[in-house]
């Protein structure tokens, strides 16, 4: 018997320098959640530079995995395959012949990419997660690197240049020092990369994913997930500095970074640190997102385009994983009056937690609070900063009575000054009162109201109605002492 799917996925294959990956998608998603992500290693590009023409072993294991690719796509019955070749494939000799030979073998399309074209996929990846970017975006690859500033939801000024990985290895023979005045001379050309000071530069590339998982081992940062970690420029500097001058044994030796990206990190620091000299940034901040997500996110509806991603996400979340998603809107509306004057950034934070308020009821009671705090802070696809991360799990934490002085907890709240955190207690305490009040079920919370009245917190409930008889909970106290209230008054009204 064949099951129908909601909604069929997607595939993207991106064919680059140094490796070949298949990522599939799920089609109906604002956020690109991954079902299926597969890396291939081929080295295609090595050698481009000097000989103008694709690595020959290469090109024998870009063909076989390509057909792996194709062939996972369609038994997965991908709705759309889009087969895409970058620097490599734009730059050699004979990059033609070589997707000629794909489409033959293979029965599928290759696209290859123009510079402008790889570049403004980079931007619209880095849109895709954070749709409020403001600076410019860096894309590193094995061939080439793209700078493109973004702001206001679109891109402008931009630029590909011959200083991948493995293109500036081999045209300064792994000489870093010759490296960094290679990139310089291209850099000084572009004037437009005084538009990223004061900005913030977002460092895309799985090279510098792994110079952000040094990053934050040396900084003691609380959260290890690398999707929008951001450093001050300075101590980012400081930092890469010092991987661009390690020896291969000293990087080995950090824990979390692959062994098999250890050989080009040095160089890799090298580029990153002359990109952020040039263009001068307030700040670095690391993306997940790059050209796969931008073409995934191209192709998406304009309506779901404009959606903000972290509540596409959190809406996502809860239709799959709480008893009744519904409910999420209505404990958003139920605790607004405790919100006056909020502004939309902690209302949007505010309303991401109610969504997810619920997705944990399966977890074992004992452990649901801190399962629920570990879940929200490892999730690869919020989109969000580290500190609004913290900020919609600790609201949860104490929505299932999670202790404040966990050690855990409150290493991670060190990304919160003291007003996000009154606020998130003030949440995660209201939400615990209204799944005690309403079970969770839908349309009860509309029966009652909570409100701040001269000073006393207040929760008014239908008299007649025998949903509402419940026992007081320390938590509705905690509630008013959060509020700056004695206590919480129960006032029973007439009506059902």
């Amino acid at each position: 018997m064949k099951i129908k799917r909601i909604q069929d996925p997607v595939g993207i294959i991106d064919i680059g320098s140094n490796s070949i990956r298949l990522c599939v998608y799920d089609g109906a998603a604002r956020v690109p959640v991954p079902l299926f992500n597969e890396k291939a290693v081929c080295g295609l590009g090595e050698g481009v530079g000097a000989s103008g023409r694709l690595n020959p072993a290469g090109v024998e294991q870009a063909l076989a995995a390509v057909g792996r690719f194709v062939a996972l796509s369609r038994a997965m019955e991908v709705s759309r395959l889009d087969v895409l070749a970058t620097a490599a494939v734009r730059d050699a000799t004979d990059g033609p012949a070589f997707a000629a030979e794909l489409e033959r073998r293979c029965g599928i399309d290759v696209r290859v990419l123009s510079g402008a074209q790889e570049a403004k996929l980079a931007a619209m990846g880095v849109l895709c997660g954070s749709p409020d970017a403001d600076g410019i975006v860096a894309d590193m690859g094995g061939g080439s690197l793209e700078l493109v500033t973004v702001r206001n939801q679109d891109f402008g000024d931009h630029v590909t240049l011959p200083l991948g990985l493995l293109r500036l290895t081999d045209a300064s023979g792994d000489d870093r020092s010759k490296a960094a005045a290679i990139i310089d001379r291209h850099l000084k050309t572009l004037s437009w990369l005084e538009q990223g000071h004061g900005r913030t530069l977002y460092a895309v590339g799985g090279a510098w994913r792994a110079i952000a998982r040094i990053c934050i081992a040396q900084t003691g940062h609380p959260l290890t997930v690398l999707d929008n970690f951001a450093l001050d420029s300075a101590e980012a500097q400081s930092i890469i500095g010092l991987v661009s001058t390690q020896s291969r044994r000293s990087l080995e030796k950090i824990p979390g970074v692959s062994k098999k990206r250890v050989p080009g990190l040095p160089m890799a620091a090298v580029v990153l640190d002359r990109v952020v000299r040039a263009v001068q940034p307030k700040r670095l901040a690391f993306s997940i997102y790059g050209m796969r997500e931008g073409q995934f996110f191209k192709r998406l509806p304009e309506r779901i385009r404009s959606e903000c991603p972290l509540l596409s996400v959190c809406r996502q979340m809860a239709l799959v994983n709480a008893r009744f998603p519904e409910h999420g809107e209505e404990l958003m509306a139920w605790m607004a009056p405790l919100f006056p004057a909020e502004p939309p950034a902690h209302a949007r934070l505010r309303h991401a937690a109610c969504l997810v308020s619920d997705i944990f009821w399966g977890e074992h009671p004992d452990y649901r609070a801190e399962q629920a705090f570990l879940r929200i802070l490892r999730l690869p696809f919020m989109g969000v900063p580290h500190g609004e991360r913290v900020a919609i799990a600790l609201a949860v934490y104490l929505r299932y009575q999670g202790d404040e002085e966990s050690p855990l907890v409150k290493k991670a709240m060190q990304l919160l000054d003291d007003d996000a955190i009154r606020r998130c207690r003030v949440t995660g305490l209201a939400l615990r009162l209204a799944h005690t009040l309403s079970g969770g079920a839908p349309n009860l919370l509309r029966c009652t109201r909570l409100l701040v009245d001269k000073g006393d917190l207040v929760l008014e409930v239908p008299a007649a109605n025998p949903a509402f008889v419940f026992e007081n909970d320390r938590t509705f106290d905690r509630l008013a002492r959060a509020m700056g209230c004695e206590s919480l008054c129960v006032r029973r009204v007439g009506g059902r």
